[in-house]
């Protein structure tokens, strides 16, 4: 008997009007197995995987049958669902910063269960809790129990929560999402510890994901939801090389891969109707001469000179977070900008932006200069920090936290232009909703508040905002790396829509190198807030020449079969 055994599981949700969330869904996972849930947010891959834990919403209703290890939750005591949770089956949240408590040490979190569950002594509880920290691979297992969260990265924190729903050596391990906002090689460095783990322990895997490419290279058969239905089910391998369902092609057809031939995203001939010196090709992330405004190149948009930044913690060593930073980027052409986590990606951004204070170093717009390093550079007037905002703008990665839950969506927007504009409130309402149709929006969602919306929804209401004042220079951070495959390809064409009609020049901040070679004309590459390695993003990821730029491309997730092809060839 399968060690989990869902069957014609239909859930219709009973507030108000009754509406079907999951309608027959049937899938098995046996031991030592990794199955996939692939599909959109909102096509019931959480809602399926939870209901193997008995985690159902209130006022539903459900039929068919969930069987766990030989129990059908769905008809289960409350004790024996708890039982099942405590001992046979164990969940990782994509967020552990959500799942795990701030204010608690990471010892006394992975001790609790034991000692609450298992009736375990403290001392006992804590060596298995250190135990726990080593098998998942944390460089300083025996300093990390005594850590608060907030001490921790997004991956060693993503271990902890591994480790903790290992506690009990669950017989099956529902993965929710647990890699998506990772970089790529955090994400490989994760992704092994779960296989090590399963192989070592023989336990079953459910690995939710959108990541069609980590789907592909970790799962053993794969199922596809679409609204709540499973729509292709079968081995890993048939239904991501020879697709029948069209929404499964759509999904297959709409993830990007970094291994396959650059796609140029803005042609030359169109790069020239905006590039008065000539196509977007002829750009440089080669630091131009800092004598004088009159040694900028011609036609550069963007040029960040020497930036450096430091953050001084009481009780630590200095962190240098950006060393002699220095780019420039022709104006319509896009820069990526890519490297793991705390490689002073964002930081270089936020000072671009205007959000942080560089400690050295100069930033010019269009031959201007925005900024300077050390007090004297420092934005100082109201009408300095307007000036600022109107040439260079940013879209976040959640756009949920940069949204006011409070107000409409088109109201937002509406702020922007009402803060940096004359319009009047009528000018101003008719402005909104042709941003919002140029993004791909209507009205109705300019009335809309943002908890109603889609996560892609939310994104492109974060980038009508951005663009709004009609900025020379987006900056784009890590804003589509949570996002579906589908959205996230819409979300990148209404970008690359904008650059066509504005020659508007993008800094693109990514770990996805997938998506940066989709976007991106020229590519930066940092580690520990330096350059490490630049120039033509087809060049770079086809023939990368730094060791680290190679390890980035071995971390990327890939196909045994594709892998096993190349060797052969």
């Amino acid at each position: 008997m399968s060690l989990l055994n869902i069957s014609d599981f239909t859930l219709d949700l009973t507030t108000g009007s009754k509406a079907r969330l999951l309608d027959e869904i049937s899938l098995t996972v046996e031991e030592g197995e990794t199955v996939g849930l692939v599909g959109e947010s909102g096509s019931g891959k959480s809602l399926t995987a939870r209901s193997a834990l008995g985690l159902l919403p209130g006022l539903s209703e459900t039929s068919g049958s969930v069987v766990l290890d030989k129990t059908d939750v769905l008809t289960a005591s409350s004790a024996q669902v708890l039982a099942l949770r405590r001992g046979t089956a164990s969940m990782v949240f994509q967020d552990p910063r959500s799942g795990i408590n701030p204010m608690r040490r990471i010892g006394d979190y992975l001790a609790e269960s034991l000692i609450l569950c298992n009736g375990w002594s403290r001392a006992d509880a804590a060596e298995r809790a250190l135990e726990l920290l080593r098998s998942v691979g944390l460089p300083r297992p025996e300093a990390h129990l005594n850590q608060y969260p907030h001490e921790l990265s997004g991956g060693m924190l993503q271990r902890v929560m591994i480790a903790g729903a290992l506690s009990t050596s669950p017989r099956l391990l529902i993965c929710d999402e647990p890699t998506t906002a990772l970089d790529v090689t955090t994400q490989a460095e994760i992704i092994g510890v779960l296989t090590e783990q399963q192989a070592q322990r023989g336990m079953g895997m459910l690995f939710i994901t959108h990541d069609l490419n980590l789907a592909s290279a970790l799962c053993d058969r794969v199922y596809v939801l679409n609204s709540g239905q499973v729509v292709e089910h079968g081995g890993v391998k048939d239904v991501f090389t020879n697709p029948q369902a069209a929404y499964t092609q759509q999904l297959v057809a709409a993830t990007p891969s970094v291994f396959t031939r650059a796609i140029s995203v803005i042609s030359p001939a169109e790069s020239a109707a905006f590039v008065e010196t000539g196509p977007a090709s002829t750009a440089s992330v080669t630091a131009p001469s800092a004598s004088s405004a009159s040694a900028q190149p011609t036609g550069v948009m963007l040029e960040a000179r020497s930036l450096s930044k430091t953050y001084y913690v009481k009780g630590n060593d200095p962190l240098i977070a950006v060393n002699n930073v220095s780019l420039s980027v022709v104006r319509g052409d896009a820069l990526a900008v890519v490297g793991e986590s705390g490689s002073g990606k964002s930081t270089l951004a936020r000072m671009i932006v205007g959000l942080e204070q560089a400690d050295t170093g100069d930033i010019l717009v269009a031959g201007v200069t925005r900024a300077s390093g050390g007090r004297n550079g420092r934005v100082r007037t109201k009408a300095e920090r307007l000036e600022r905002a109107r040439t260079v703008q940013i879209v976040f990665q959640d756009p949920y936290l940069s949204l006011d839950p409070r107000i409409l969506a088109g109201a937002a927007v509406e702020d922007a232009l009402r803060l940096h504009t004359p319009l009047s409130h009528a000018e101003s309402r008719t402005r909104v909703l042709a941003l919002f149709d140029q993004v791909g929006l209507g009205e109705k969602h300019a009335n809309a508040r943002p908890r109603t919306l889609s996560g892609g929804q939310r994104q492109r209401v974060a980038i009508a905002r951005a663009l709004a004042v009609g900025p020379d220079v987006l900056v784009l951070d890590e804003a589509t790396s949570a996002l579906d495959v589908s959205v996230q390809a819409q979300v990148l064409e209404v970008v690359d829509e904008i650059r066509r009609q504005r020659g508007l020049t993008l800094l693109f901040v990514s770990h996805d190198l997938a998506v940066v070679r989709k976007v991106c004309e020229t590519t930066m590459v940092m580690r520990r807030g330096e350059i490490v390695e630049h120039g033509q993003t087809a060049d770079l990821l086809e023939n990368p020449q730094h060791p680290y730029t190679q390890l980035l491309l071995d971390s990327i997730p890939r196909p045994e079969w594709e892998v096993q092809v190349e060797q052969a060839s």
